[in-house]
């Protein structure tokens, strides 16, 4: 059959039908494609199944045989069910015990053929039995078209070799396992996949350039779909399940270049979209820059605004991230970026996510444009309406040179007369559509959206493959590093302690409560009582709490007196999370830190350290804790460099739980893993940009490339 057999929807692949499609359909499987680039969870060597009598406590084996009895056992501790099945093969029996399943009852029953993957056990009198295997029952499934052979029996090192036929695919060979999807079982799953393969075409349509896969020595598409479902006996089972083998490898380098490639696509269309206003630079306009400058830019801040007020220049949009630790200045960059935007005489709109930070960013580019001709505004929810009606008008004739605000900026009644650059902060925070309305309000405007949460450079290639990344490193002058402490919750007296040496000198104290959607109020709870107890351990101090239940005037009057320097303790959930500026704030305080992830931890230790006094965070942890809490604390307490930890945090946590509630700009790649496969992901970012440069991909290519994304990615816009 023809390459249109690997886009035939599942549901009329033999033995599929409508209900089992839907199944898979819930997990991405829409078509013979995504059937086939779903790989195994791992593979089992059961070319060499051991006999029952082989069997040793300690070890980790693979039998096969029939179940003679199977039922659920009585147990004496109350609750507790235990299913337990007795199996045979030709040299013996052994018993398999799931504790606590009582469901198999209905799955496993005598006269199955079954195979079973687990640790040995000895079990008091019994004897040896497999703890908990994981199983599959063969016999339930339709056999493939060849016969299944039997094994040779009388091997001296107790293990029987079936010796399959080229079909056999549930035993006799190495065998893919995959993860059940609702009522599609592993074996069902490996029959589809052996029918889809039979179907393809001897040689599909392949979306690799033939010179990367001789280059490579990688096997044509078709051959590696084979050998990454169905490997060759001779295979390394270890480097199956390190998804390292060549087949494996080309397949997770087609899935990283083909989303590379639409990534590249669009960053070059984008290229061919002009812009009405452009920005030029001359000796003038360096001379107010340099007049608007507070303080000498660092190496980083420097390099950072040459690459933005090069992009001004150019014909076509600015699509660019300004990636910065908390701290590390980005805002100044962005603000003479809007200089040299002003100065030939075009607006600029300043968007944050929340009426504080608006409202911060606002105070900081008044303070630095003061004395200068620019004409400035704040436009947030807390603007009256009287106040409003005078400036919408001034905005839409063009009277307002630069405007900041929440997202109030892109409702339909704010207009631009010369909108040319949209400055996003915490671009996280915005829905797609709302980045895109700024944007539509100019004349494709420059955007330059900027985030405090260092994004680790895989996934920069993932989320913000068609922008271009600035990245700051380092702090300005003046900054101290924060000295972090990791305590057990027992020693909160020396936590305490800290709090009251600061607290006398002036300074200000953050202590923060996790809030979990599962304990909210149990969370809330230990939040009230926390700030109840610390009024009554610092009496002489002035203590509040902030939390996201609180009405949102209230948060803000909160967080105002904190800012005023009014309240010396704020006891708060993670709404402090971003962007608040609190310079005189050099104490944070996170209980239960062990139930914090790594990111969060870090930006939460972002809120102090802001001024010219040292600051000190203390990460306090109730036992017992996990390993990975460990490792997490761990990091913090050795490093504040925000790049270093959310590598860290994307080793331990693995891409998909990286971004949390920001995932939606995460594509869901089928093959490639962003913490296994790096080597793949820059090659694939590389090789993409460079074809598509140089007009090098044919017209089959790129169709290919947009179907994929339309089926696969849909709409993944940043800026």
């Amino acid at each position: 059959m023809a390459d249109d057999v690997l886009q035939m929807p599942l549901q009329y692949l033999k033995g599929v039908g409508p209900r089992k499609a839907a199944d898979l359909k819930k997990a991405g499987l829409n078509t013979v494609e995504d059937l086939l680039f779903r790989f195994p969870r791992r593979y089992e060597d059961r070319s060499r199944l051991q006999n029952i009598i082989s069997l040793k406590p300690g070890q980790t084996a693979a039998i096969s045989g029939v179940v003679l009895n199977a039922g659920l056992a009585h147990t004496r501790r109350p609750g507790f069910r235990l299913f337990s099945a007795l199996i045979q093969d030709d040299s013996g029996q052994v018993q398999a015990v799931w504790p606590n399943q009582a469901f198999l009852k209905d799955v496993i029953r005598s006269q199955q053929r079954i195979v079973l993957f687990g640790k040995v056990e000895i079990w008091g009198s019994r004897g040896l039995q497999i703890t908990d295997p994981e199983f599959e029952i063969i016999a339930d499934e339709p056999k493939p078209s060849s016969p299944q052979p039997g094994p040779q029996r009388g091997n001296r090192a107790g293990v029987e070799v079936l010796k399959p036929a080229s079909d056999t695919i549930h035993t006799g060979r190495i065998v893919p396992v995959y993860e059940r999807t609702g009522s599609v079982t592993p074996n069902m799953q490996r029959r589809f996949v052996w029918q889809a393969l039979e179907q393809l075409a001897q040689e599909p349509f392949d979306p690799v350039p033939a010179d990367i896969l001789a280059e490579q020595q990688w096997p044509s598409r078709r051959d590696a779909l084979c050998k990454a479902h169905f490997p060759d006996s001779d295979t390394s089972v270890d480097a199956l399940n390190a998804f390292t083998t060549p087949a494996q490898r080309r397949l997770i380098f087609e899935d990283f270049f083909v989303f590379q490639t639409g990534l590249a696509l669009r960053r070059h269309e984008n290229a061919q979209v002009k812009k009405t206003l452009v920005s030029k630079v001359d000796d003038r306009i360096r001379q107010c820059a340099r007049a608007v400058l507070p303080f000498k830019l660092t190496a980083g801040q420097r390099d950072a605004l040459a690459e933005v007020v090069a992009d001004l220049q150019k014909p076509w949009p600015m699509q660019r991230l300004l990636q910065g630790d908390v701290g590390a200045g980005k805002t100044i960059v962005a603000l003479l970026a809007a200089v040299v935007a002003m100065e030939n005489g075009f607006q600029v709109a300043v968007m944050a996510p929340t009426e504080i930070l608006a409202e911060q960013h606002f105070r900081t580019i008044v303070k630095v444009l003061d004395g200068k001709p620019y004409r400035t505004a704040l436009l947030s929810g807390r603007v009256t309406a009287a106040t409003r009606r005078d400036l919408l008008p001034a905005i839409e004739r063009g009277d307002i040179n630069l405007v900041v605000g929440t997202h109030a900026l892109v409702q339909e009644t704010v207009k631009f007369k010369s909108l040319a650059l949209a400055v996003i902060d915490e671009q996280h925070r915005f829905g797609v559509v709302q980045r895109g309305t700024l944007a539509a309000k100019g004349l494709n405007p420059d955007v330059l959206v900027m985030t405090a949460t260092p994004i680790p450079r895989t996934l920069a290639l993932t989320e913000c493959g068609d922008m271009e990344v600035s990245v700051i490193r380092g702090l300005p002058p003046g900054r101290k590093p924060i000295k972090t402490i990791v305590k057990a919750d027992s020693r909160r007296d020396e936590a305490y302690a800290v709090m009251r040496d600061e607290v006398a000198k002036g300074r200000q104290v953050y202590v923060i409560y996790p809030l979990v959607e599962e304990s909210e109020k149990i969370d809330l709870r230990a939040a009230t009582a926390m700030a109840a107890e610390l009024t009554l351990v610092f009496p002489e101090y002035r203590v509040a709490l902030l939390h996201g239940r609180m009405k949102g005037d209230e948060k803000e009057n909160v967080m105002r007196a904190f800012l005023a320097g009014a309240l010396q303790i704020l006891v708060s959930t993670t709404v402090v999370e971003v962007g608040v500026d609190v310079a005189n704030a050099t104490v944070m305080v996170i209980e239960h830190a062990e139930r914090f992830g790594l990111s969060q931890l870090h930006q939460l230790r972002g809120r102090i350290g802001r001024g010219e006094h040292a600051s000190t965070c203390i990460l306090l942890y109730q036992a017992p804790w996990s390993d990975d809490a460990r490792a997490r604390l761990k990091a913090m307490s050795d490093t504040s460099d925000g790049f270093v930890i959310a590598e860290r945090d994307l080793q331990l946590r693995g891409p998909g739980d990286f971004f949390g509630t920001r995932q939606s700009g995460l594509p869901t790649l089928r093959a490639g893993d962003l913490t296994r496969d790096v080597d793949l992901l820059e090659r694939a970012f590389e090789e993409a940009r460079k074809r598509v440069d140089a007009g090098t991909l044919t017209a089959v290519q790129q169709d290919y490339v947009r179907s994929v994304w339309q089926r696969q990615f849909g709409l993944i816009t940043v800026g």
